[in-house]
C-alpha cells in the first residue's frame, strides 16, 4: 500500500515538472537565445551610434522628455498621495441674522485634505480653513445646501463631512420673559458664609428666535456660578457677566434663541448666619423587657451651625442617634451628628453619649388633647365621638424620669396629611420631650370627620 501511494505522488510531481519545463522553462530559454544573438549581430552598429558625439545627449533629451510626459499627465505618481483630516471646524453662517433664524446647521465639520504631502503642509499652514454655509440669498423654508471650503492650494483636494446640509429658516420674533436665577456651587462657598439675598438688575429679558421655538421656551434664569466670585467674607457684592439660558417646561435647555441682553447683572448679599443648638440624644429601638434608660448624656452640650437663617431657625436641637435595641446595661456611644438639610457646617461633628440603664417602670398621664396636623387649607377636621377629643398616655421609663413628666411635654395626634372629605379611622399617635421614655396612647384610633371649607 505504502509503495503504491510513493508511486502515485512521484508520478504527480513528474507530470506538474514536464508542463513547467514545456510551458515556462522552454519558451523563455529561446526567447533569451535569439535576443542573445541579434545582439552579438548588431553589436558593431550599436556601438557606432553610441560613439558618435551627440547621441548620448539627444538619447538622454528623449528620455527626459518621455519621463516628463509620463508624470505630466499623472500617468506616473512619482510621490505618494496622502490624506489629512482637520477635525471640529467651524461652519460660519452667512444670513439676515435680523430677519431670520437659521436651524439644522452643525456647529463643526470634518476637513478632509488629499494631495502629496508638501502640498498637505502648505494647506494646512496657509488660510484660515475656513467652512462657510452662504444662505444670504434665501428666504423661509427648508433647503439642502452645499457647504463651502476655501484654501490657498490647487493641487489639494479636499472633502467635508457632512458635505450638505439641511437647514430650516425662519422669521425670527421676540416675546418677553420674567428672569429668575440660580445660584450654582454652592457647596463650594466657605461653608460659614451663605448667600441671603439676590437682586437681579433686569427683571425681564426679551428672547428671539423662531415662533415655533419660543412657544418651548419657559422661563429664562440668569446663572450665578459662587465659585468664580470672590466670596471671601460677609458683605454686598456687585456682579456682571452672568449668562443666562432658557429652558423648556420640563427643565431642558432650549437653543438656537437669542436672549437680549446677553447678560445679566446683579447684587448679592453674603452673610455668615448662625445659632448655638442643644445636642440631643435620640435613642432607636426597643430596650430588653423591663429596662430603660435612667440618663444619656452627651459630651458636647451645643453646637453652632451656620445656614440660611430662615432655614436654620426650623430646627430645635441637633440630634445624636444612639441604637438601643436590647440594650441591657450600661454602655458608652461614639456618635457622628446628624446635619440637618440646609445647614452648611457645625463647629462639631461628633460626641461621646453616656447611658445609664434601670428597671423599668410605667405611669399614665390622662387628659392629653388630640390635636390635628397636616390638614389640608381647604378642609376642616373634628371627632365623630366627643370623647376622642383627649385620650390617656402610658409613659414607660426609670421611675426617677417618668416621676418629673408633665402632661405639658407630651404631644398626642392624628396625621391627616392626603386625607380629603369623609370619615375616617385614623390612628393616634405620641410624642413626648424627654427621648429617654416611651410613649403610646390607650386609644389605638379615633374617628374623624373631614369637611370642606364653608
Amino acid at each position: 500500500m505504502i509503495k503504491k501511494t510513493g508511486k502515485f505522488l512521484a508520478n504527480i510531481f513528474k507530470g506538474i515538472y514536464n508542463v513547467i519545463d514545456k510551458v515556462i522553462v522552454v519558451p523563455i530559454s529561446r526567447l533569451v537565445y535569439r535576443i542573445n544573438k541579434i545582439v552579438k549581430k548588431n553589436a558593431g552598429r550599436f556601438d557606432g551610434i553610441l560613439n558618435k558625439p551627440h547621441s548620448l545627449i539627444i538619447f538622454s533629451l528623449v528620455v527626459a522628455l518621455f519621463i516628463f510626459l509620463l508624470v505630466d499627465s499623472k500617468a506616473i505618481n512619482l510621490v505618494e498621495t496622502e490624506s489629512e483630516i482637520i477635525t471640529d471646524q467651524p461652519v460660519t453662517v452667512i444670513y439676515n441674522e435680523e430677519k431670520y433664524v437659521v436651524e439644522g446647521v452643525p456647529d463643526t465639520v470634518d476637513i478632509i485634505l488629499m494631495g502629496r504631502k508638501s502640498d498637505l503642509y502648505l494647506a494646512k499652514q496657509l488660510g484660515e480653513h475656513k467652512v462657510v454655509l452662504d444662505l444670504s440669498d434665501y428666504k423661509t423654508g427648508e433647503y439642502t445646501v452645499k457647504l463651502k471650503y476655501n484654501h490657498s492650494v490647487e493641487s489639494v483636494t479636499y472633502k467635508l463631512d457632512p458635505s450638505t446640509v439641511t437647514v430650516k429658516i425662519s422669521e425670527k420674533v421676540s416675546s418677553v420673559k420674567t428672569l429668575t436665577y440660580d445660584l450654582l456651587n454652592q457647596d463650594k462657598l466657605d461653608s460659614k458664609l451663605n448667600v441671603s439675598e439676590v437682586e437681579l438688575n433686569e427683571s425681564e429679558v426679551y428672547v428671539k428666535g423662531s415662533s415655533e421655538t419660543l412657544e418651548k421656551v419657559a422661563t429664562v434664569k440668569a446663572l450665578i456660578d459662587v465659585s468664580t466670585l470672590e466670596l471671601t467674607e460677609s458683605g454686598t457684592y456687585d456682579i456682571d457677566s452672568i449668562p443666562m439660558v432658557a429652558y423648556d417646561e420640563s427643565g431642558k435647555v432650549v437653543d438656537n434663541v437669542e436672549i437680549v441682553p446677553y447678560t445679566a447683572s446683579a447684587t448679592i448679599k453674603v452673610d455668615s448666619y448662625y445659632v448655638d443648638l442643644p445636642v440631643k440624644v435620640v435613642p432607636n429601638g426597643s430596650l430588653a423587657t423591663g429596662y430603660a434608660i435612667k440618663s444619656a448624656t452627651s459630651s458636647v452640650a451645643t453646637v453652632r451651625v451656620y445656614g440660611d437663617q430662615n432655614t436654620i431657625n426650623k430646627y430645635t436641637y441637633i440630634a445624636a442617634e444612639i441604637d438601643v435595641d436590647g440594650l441591657d446595661s450600661d454602655k458608652e456611644y461614639n456618635v457622628t451628628l446628624t446635619k440637618p438639610s440646609g445647614v452648611r457646617y457645625m463647629s462639631e461633628g461628633t460626641t461621646t453619649v453616656n447611658v445609664t440603664v434601670d428597671s423599668e417602670s410605667t405611669i399614665e398621664i390622662s387628659g392629653i388633647s388630640i390635636e390635628t396636623k397636616n390638614l389640608g387649607s381647604a378642609y376642616v377636621a373634628s371627632t365623630v365621638n366627643v370623647e376622642d377629643t383627649s385620650c390617656t398616655v402610658i409613659v414607660k421609663g426609670v421611675s426617677s424620669v417618668i416621676e418629673s413628666i408633665k402632661s405639658s411635654s407630651i404631644y398626642a395626634y392624628v396625621d391627616l396629611s392626603g386625607y380629603g372629605p369623609g370619615t375616617y379611622e385614623v390612628p393616634v399617635k405620641v410624642e413626648g420631650q424627654d427621648l429617654t421614655a416611651t410613649y403610646t396612647s390607650k386609644v389605638k384610633t379615633i374617628q374623624i370627620k373631614i369637611a370642606n371649607k364653608n
